[in-house]
């Protein structure tokens, strides 16, 4: 059963977006019910997997390499559990906030879409359907960014546009010239003839290829130009697809994953990955630092969040690598919570500029408390989650000596603490504006999922360590062991 559930986590998504166009041209709310069942199915699949043992299946019942083959471990456990769960919750978000706009059910159908090919890329063994399912995830994202159809929205989505093609035209091209030297594109096999081949400069080269183009996706910089538009412009359950699961899952994950499961993490790779962690991180938070536009400070503070996960994946080490899976996966929930908390907020006062809000803690306490939280989780501050991955990320880079990746860490994360103290005291703090005498609370489906994410942070933080030892330290010990990999979907 546990096999047939990983076609399902792809399978059950696309057949939901067909069924929501088909249907929603007869029922307009068609869309706000099945997007949520179709996303707490998927969510069952994940955590019942999270028990499930390793394990391959193979499309059409060819084995590879010649098949299409699907493959479960514990790295793609982790993400497939965060990317259905922040899915779920999103999607039920949705349901109150997405009430403004027109065409829901188109709306729901390009989420769905973009949440099968998020699956897809988690779960594949196969380089060429990874780049298949990750263009539907991104094209899907493409619309999504320009869904409110405004000027912002459709300048920032066609930038993403162009720049996102750029990215998947790398990624083809360093496909094809792994093909071109072994002559396959699954994963399993290729990492077989990389791990026999002599040092190779079109290998490298290839590998190079794919560092840009997932590095784009994952907003690293400098190929971070389109998240700060992107993120702020679209609707806020978009926002927080974005940032708390798309760039992490087609564009962090795949790099992980081709990289120590495929090429067997060289070490010129890894520490190219490692400074471009450092910069992202500094520049990240200095771009923050400046901003007033809330979902924008909140989308440069994406860019210098991943740069803590891409230096603890560029660490190379056991603690290091489980430590950025367990950011990566922290990140998704309190930035995922910070974004709805931002579309409640901009929602019930009509602006995104923190300057003209003000004492909203009177008048929205749910939301409020839940901005708190995610402040303070993104800003490292115990006992929430996001102290203790930092704390790990730093501790691991002190062990492998890159003392400077450690300050900067540290540094970092002060700076954070520094600009979310600013998003506090603008928005929650202070006299009430006259003009929002009569504001309320957000509907009550936005209030429980802020609520969820809240409480989550918080009981992520608490228990840390069951998390480190149960999910995160085996995903580790799974990247680092290639021969396993290689054994597991290909046998030998």
């Amino acid at each position: 059963m546990a096999s047939v559930m990983l076609p399902l986590s792809v399978g059950i998504p696309l057949l939901s977006a067909v069924l929501i166009l088909l249907i929603g041209k007869a029922w307009r709310n068609a869309g706000a019910l099945f997007a949520p069942i179709t996303t707490l199915i998927t969510l069952v699949f994940a955590i019942d997997l999270l028990g499930a043992d390793a394990g391959t299946y193979w499309m059409g019942g060819w084995p590879p390499p010649f098949g299409i083959v699907l493959v479960l471990d514990s790295v793609s456990k982790v993400l497939l559990l965060v990317v259905n769960m922040v899915a779920f919750l999103a999607s039920v978000y949705a349901v109150s906030y997405m009430q403004k706009y027109t065409a829901q059910n188109k709306f729901y159908a390009l989420f769905i879409l973009m949440l099968a090919g998020m699956n897809g890329v988690v779960l594949t063994g196969d380089l060429f359907n990874l780049y298949v399912f990750l263009e539907i995830a991104s094209i899907a994202s493409y619309a999504l960014v320009g869904f409110g159809v405004e000027h912002e929205e459709l300048e920032a989505g066609f930038k993403y546009l162009v720049l996102g093609t750029i990215a998947s035209t790398m990624l083809l091209v360093g496909i094809a010239i792994v093909y071109n030297l072994t002559g396959s594109v699954n994963m399993a096999d290729v990492a077989r003839f990389v791990s026999g081949m002599p040092p190779n400069k079109a290998l490298l080269f290839a590998l190079a290829m794919f560092l840009f183009g997932f590095g784009l996706k994952a907003g690293l910089v400098p190929f971070h130009a389109w998240l700060p538009d992107a993120h702020p412009s679209a609707p806020a359950p978009v926002s927080a697809m974005l940032s708390g699961v798309l760039i992490k899952a087609i564009g962090v994950y795949p790099l992980i994953r081709i990289t120590y499961s495929v090429f067997g993490a060289p070490n010129i790779i890894l520490n190219l990955i490692l400074w471009l962690g450092v910069i992202s991180a500094v520049v990240g938070v200095f771009l923050a630092l400046g901003q007033y536009d809330i979902k924008r400070l909140m989308a440069y503070h994406s860019v210098s969040q991943m740069g803590y996960v891409a230096i603890g994946i560029g660490l190379g080490t056991p603690l290091g690598i489980a430590a950025a899976l367990f950011h990566m996966f922290n990140h998704a929930l309190f930035k995922s919570l910070l974004f709805l908390s931002a579309g409640s907020l901009e929602s019930a006062t009509g602006t995104r500029d923190l300057r003209q809000m003000g004492g909203l803690k009177k008048k929205m306490p749910i939301t409020s408390l839940a901005t708190a939280t995610g402040s303070l989780s993104i800003a490292g501050v115990p006992p929430f989650n996001g102290f203790f991955s930092k704390l790990l990320i730093i501790i691991a880079a002190i062990m492998a000596k890159q003392y400077v990746a450690a300050g900067v860490a540290a540094f970092v994360s002060l700076l954070t603490l520094a600009s979310f103290t600013k998003v506090m005291k603008y928005s929650l703090l202070g006299k009430l504006n006259e003009k929002y005498e009569r504001l309320k609370e957000s509907p009550v489906l936005m209030a429980i999922v802020l609520t969820i994410l809240s409480v989550l942070c918080l009981g992520v933080g608490l228990f840390y360590n069951y998390f480190m030892d149960s999910i995160f330290n085996p995903a580790a010990n799974d990247l680092l062991n290639q021969a396993k990999y290689i054994s597991m979907v290909i046998g030998g």
